[in-house]
């Protein structure tokens, strides 16, 4: 991967003004309220399973719409994460062992949801030595092994402290999509996503695709945090760079008055703007809108994505 350059941001200050009052919400990130048949038979499931979901645990504004059509994304390994980023709402904290019995459940929850498509995410675990690699495989196995037409979609975190063999571990188990979110441009990470990388992270994704061309790539970032459009234009050619896939691009919501601020509500005409460049760029499949989330309409982004790279390949 060619050498790249951290752009500043014009404005940083703006990137952690917790004291101000935050902006207005305006309407076009508005949503109902969970509820109905559907969320409610989809949290009785996740429920007689024990699982954790990041629905919940980070609050997203689409779990109720999501929940209503039975998709759920679990999230895998605890609900204490070992990190500290300033945007996400999971709680900070020494998790607990390992539940050796939870791809088992994620399998059978995934088989009585009849998902087509499943989104599995985690928590980071910097207390163990493979950061949870084995485990993400051992769930991706067990899903296959329950749900075999069921397509794998993988958000982890970034095993920053593990050897670098590690991700070989979950590569071989052969997820369909393999996503680790940037999260946001590198010039805010210091405030946003301390505990991380963002070269470590650009590159944990090009050696993906490296060991297996086969595994779709993606990513994405949270916008309204204090960027501006050159370093998400510049974010967007580092990805290109490391032949990601698939770019998501959505709005930051402040979980609470403790999190990092919200800097500004990004227009949908901006998202459009970033969709149509993200696409000039080379990107197979862009989700650009306020309410995008990485799993967020996962399972009908896929087959787009399917169909884009047959298309490609003529």
């Amino acid at each position: 991967m060619r050498d790249l350059k951290i752009p500043q941001e014009r404005h940083p200050e703006k990137a952690h003004r917790k004291d101000n009052a935050q902006p207005k919400k305006p309407s076009w990130i508005r949503v109902k309220a969970p509820g109905g048949e559907g969320y409610n038979s989809t949290r009785k499931i996740m429920r007689e399973h024990n699982l954790v979901t990041v629905c919940e645990e980070a609050g997203c504004p689409n779990a109720g719409e999501c929940w209503s059509q039975g998709h759920a994304t679990m999230m895998i390994m605890g609900e204490i994460c070992t990190r500290g980023c300033t945007f996400c709402n999971v709680a900070t904290g020494r998790p607990d062992a390992l539940d050796l019995f939870e791809p088992g459940r994620v399998a059978d929850a995934v088989q009585k949801l009849g998902l087509n498509h499943v989104v599995i995410t985690s928590v980071d675990r910097d207390d163990l030595e493979d950061g949870g690699a084995e485990h993400f495989a051992q769930t991706i196995r067990a899903v296959r092994h329950r749900s075999p037409g069921t397509t794998i979609e993988i958000l982890t975190p970034d095993f920053l402290k593990c050897d670098p063999s590690v991700l070989e571990i979950v590569v071989k188990a052969k997820p369909d999509v393999f996503n680790h979110n940037l999260e946001t441009v590198p010039g805010l990470y210091p405030t946003v996503r301390p505990g991380a990388r963002y070269f470590h992270s650009l590159c944990l994704l090009q050696r993906v695709k490296e060991m297996d061309p086969s595994i779709f790539t993606k990513s994405g970032i949270m916008v309204g945090l204090g960027e501006d459009r050159q370093a998400v234009n510049q974010i967007m050619d580092d990805m290109r760079a490391a032949d990601i896939d698939f770019l998501t691009i959505g709005q930051y919501l402040q979980p609470t008055p403790k999190h990092h601020a919200v800097d500004r509500f990004v227009t949908p005409e901006e998202f459009a703007g970033y969709e149509k460049a993200a696409y000039g760029k080379g990107f197979l499949m862009v989700s650009s809108t306020p309410l995008t989330r990485s799993s967020y309409h996962a399972g009908d982004d896929f087959e787009k994505l399917r169909t884009a790279r047959l298309e490609k390949l003529g």
